[in-house]
């Protein structure tokens, strides 16, 4: 499969079609217009300490409550004849959101291309596996997305927990779309920083979405770990995003990731080629990362705007890779993608190294911006004729 033949780029319309299909409830928001977004059908999102005047607002409307202790947090289910109104709804009472649908960031820019196996080597397109170092004092880089499968390049690494890949949520006897993305990503920051300590958290499903509440939640489970285990959490790559309504962060969103302070969160800027601001990575808190190009120049597919801090290599990225194989086994290989979602641990890499020379954080981003400036990456601007 060559990759130029596959560049197909979903948008949200698509998208919206393709995952109802397959049973899952979203609402797409405002097609075609400046506040389109998905967002998961009838749930409103309450933290704790607003839910009471909430829920009077919206008693008559509401079919179930799920109390989140750990969160703070409640899920309101609407009843069905207001689940398709549930923007509209949330906008009508303070501490109320929807809960915003993430898409991953190289799910509207092409499909992996499987170099190899092992197992015919004449169809082998190898990647020097990184070099097996152990930092001290370690870093610690969170990576919330579909997971880390156990790949040669992991196992035997100190440190290393494999959270398993989910190749057919479908249930179709095929690969989905997204299957094999974390530990893609994670091998991206192996390359750059071979002495960093993975910590994979699954918050995307292998079809290519996620949301605010999952999100959330990923980041706290990560956060709890690193305590039980008496670590820090010292970088956090997010490949996943969202557009929203009124093109402001949700508070859910916010308030997790202000809590993993003072981890450095790296985000994907996203693959719509928009200047539209894609959260969390328009988070101010967040180092939000655009793809580049073998040119050095922003890839046509990445978002941009004055909310993005850094550019780095997006396209046809080379990393570790999983893929089905018959009789249900796993074939370990390789494989070349392109997406933000590959240029941000590009970035996380970066940070993650500086900072086991040096604990200071904001000497880390100053090193980014140096190595990966957003300002350069930038087509010159057309001279008026």
């Amino acid at each position: 499969m060559d990759q130029d033949q596959n560049q197909e780029r979903l948008g949200l319309a698509e998208l919206h079609r393709i995952w109802t299909s397959y049973g899952h409830e979203m609402l797409l928001h405002d097609p075609g217009g400046d506040g389109e977004c998905l967002v998961r059908r009838g749930e409103l999102l309450a933290p704790a300490d607003s839910l009471d005047p909430v829920l009077d607002r919206y008693r008559r409307w509401i079919d179930r409550v799920h109390h989140d202790e750990d969160l703070l947090l409640a899920r309101i289910r609407l009843r069905d004849a207001e689940r398709d109104h549930c923007v509209d709804l949330a906008g009508e009472a303070a501490g109320a959101s929807v809960n915003n649908v993430h898409v991953g960031s190289p799910v509207m820019f092409g499909t992996p291309v499987m170099f190899g196996t092992g197992e015919k080597p004449e169809f082998t397109h190898p990647v020097a596996e990184p070099p097996s170092v152990e930092w001290e004092p370690p870093v610690f880089v969170g990576v919330l997305d579909t997971g880390c499968d156990p790949h040669p390049w992991f196992t035997g690494r100190p440190g290393f927990e494999a959270v398993p890949e989910v190749l057919d949520a479908d249930d179709d006897s095929g690969q989905d779309r997204q299957a094999g993305h974390g530990t893609f990503v994670s091998g991206v920051v192996l390359q750059h920083a071979p002495g960093a300590v993975i910590r994979p958290k699954r918050v995307l499903s292998s079809l290519g979405f996620t949301d605010d509440y999952t999100v959330a939640s990923g980041l706290r489970a990560l956060r709890r770990s690193a305590q039980r285990r008496g670590e820090s959490v010292d970088v956090v790559v997010l490949t996943s995003g969202c557009h929203t309504a009124d093109d402001r962060c949700p508070e859910v969103l916010a308030s997790a990731l202000r809590a993993m302070d003072p981890a450095v969160v790296v985000a994907a800027a996203g693959n719509h080629g928009r200047t539209r601001p894609f959260w969390p990575a328009a988070m101010p808190e967040a180092l939000a990362v655009a793809a580049t190009g073998a040119d050095g120049k922003i890839a046509p597919f990445s978002n941009t705007g004055d909310w993005v801090d850094a550019a780095a290599p997006g396209v046809d990225v080379r990393s570790c890779f999983v893929r089905m194989a018959s009789g249900g086994d796993r074939d370990f290989g390789f494989a070349r993608w392109s997406g933000t979602s590959f240029a941000a641990p590009r970035v996380a890499a970066v940070i993650a190294t500086a900072l086991q020379a040096d604990r200071n954080r904001a000497r880390a981003r100053e090193l980014v911006e140096h190595c990966y400036p957003y300002g350069t990456a930038l087509p010159e601007p057309v001279a008026a004729e």
